[in-house]
């Protein structure tokens, strides 16, 4: 389950960088932003092996997707296979695998991560590469031939870690998946496919985090293979990057100093009133925000956070209140206290995606839908490995509606709704979350 509850680290790195980008993003008309890359309709196969089977980054980009843009109809389904190389694996070799887990459903979309284990974990070899490279063309080619149309991204695999630990093997593995990740980035331009990167980006946050805190960096893929949620957070936003992913969930501006006066992003603000030192207002959301879990409940959140410009990149939910006079401000949404803020904190922004608020309350309950899905969708393809008994088809079958059904859900938790906000002015030294 995805949830959150802002950590002091985290509300310091949200208001450093709100004061530099923050004005800028929500005064960006929305005509001059590149369109995201997903449509209505759209239906997303990621294919790969057991880094793509834990469901974490693809659970990510789910989840980004349905509670930024929860209009749009985009259905996601998970291929990933524990050990599969270009070759196929224990689900089949590669011809049976696409066939069955991947032109079966119709992709408009395909994402492609293979390589860890094609390297099989020692030093570079140029058969090894060889075989690689004549794999991977194969079943791009066949994508090609067989889904026509779907758009095809390439993703450059994700490293083994070698930073928070000596390298197991002279050199490092993670330098044979940097040779392979050159050769998919050239690859996709060949094909005229996008190209992401999962290695360099990674491999940034590692070291940065190992600057911060040694001993909780060797958490982040604790296997040195298999990362963990928040690399998972990293991996997510480069492919999100990729397709345009806006950063704003909402952006306000209230002007305190003028009568109902304000700027506004991706959301519609009414009903601005104010009394004496009091303001309040009327808000209607058109997205939610990320629903990431507490850096308390997992630290290595918390430190992927510190290590990289997530934040800054997704999870934009900025509110400003400029003309305050002086003195701390008691912030409610919906009669929910949300924090006490001083007036200069409030007129250099403050990202309300980093605490605790109605609208996260409601991202972590996406959360749980998104879960529950893949959960079933996981549960399903076990199920259509072996369809010979009767009684697994009518399993298969009966889990497709559940699956239905769990993405409806989703999608109506995913609704934003109307929200009450009112700033207050408090007694001096009454100070809560900054």
């Amino acid at each position: 389950m995805i949830v959150r509850k802002i950590s002091p680290a985290v509300c310091v790195l949200a208001i450093l960088f709100l004061v530099s980008c923050v004005s800028a993003a929500a005064q960006t008309p929305s005509g001059a932003e590149k369109q995201f890359s997903l449509r209505d309709g759209d239906h997303v196969v990621f294919y790969g092996d057991s880094i793509t089977e834990q469901r974490l980054y693809t659970m990510a980009v789910e989840e980004y997707v349905v509670t930024r843009f929860p209009d749009l109809h985009i259905t996601f389904f998970n291929a990933g296979v524990g050990g599969d190389k270009v070759s196929g694996g224990w689900a089949g070799p590669i011809d049976l695998r696409l066939q069955t887990d991947l032109f079966a459903h119709e992709p408009t979309v395909i994402t492609v991560m293979l390589g860890m284990n094609d390297g099989y974990y020692r030093p570079y070899d140029a058969l090894v590469f060889k075989t690689y490279a004549d794999g991977y063309h194969y079943l791009v080619d066949q994508m090609i031939s067989q889904t026509p149309k779907a758009r095809l991204v390439l993703i450059q695999p994700s490293p083994y870690d070698d930073v928070t630990r000596e390298p197991s093997i002279v050199g490092g593995y993670n330098t044979v998946l940097q040779r392979y990740s050159t050769f998919v980035g050239e690859l996709a331009r060949e094909k005229n496919a996008q190209a992401v990167d999962f290695n360099q980006p990674v491999v940034d946050v590692l070291t940065k985090a190992k600057t911060i805190d040694a001993p909780l960096s060797t958490r982040l893929i604790p296997d040195r293979v298999h990362p963990s949620l928040s690399i998972h957070w990293i991996m997510a936003e480069s492919l999100l990057k990729t397709w345009n992913a806006p950063p704003v969930v909402t952006a306000v501006t209230v002007h305190a100093d003028r009568v109902a006066s304000s700027d506004e992003v991706n959301t519609k603000v009414t009903d601005l009133r104010k009394a004496s030192r009091s303001i309040a207002w009327t808000q209607a959301d058109r997205a939610l925000p990320l629903p990431f879990p507490p850096g308390e409940l997992d630290p290595a959140i918390d430190l992927a956070l510190r290590s990289s410009d997530l934040l800054a990149a997704l999870d934009q939910e900025n509110l400003k209140v400029l003309g305050l006079a002086g003195g701390n401000y008691e912030l409610r949404i919906d009669d929910f206290l949300v924090g006490v803020f001083g007036a200069d904190a409030l007129s250099a922004g403050i990202n309300l995606a980093t605490l605790d608020t109605p609208m996260e309350q409601q991202a972590r309950l996406v959360g749980m839908d998104a879960e529950l899905r893949n959960r079933l969708e996981g549960d399903h393809l076990s199920l259509t490995r072996d369809t010979s008994k009767d009684a697994q088809t009518q399993a298969a079958h009966e889990l497709e509606l559940l699956l239905d059904k769990a993405m409806d859900r989703e999608r109506k938790d995913a609704q934003p709704v109307v929200h009450h906000y009112s700033l207050t002015p408090v007694a001096n030294g009454k100070m809560g979350a900054q």
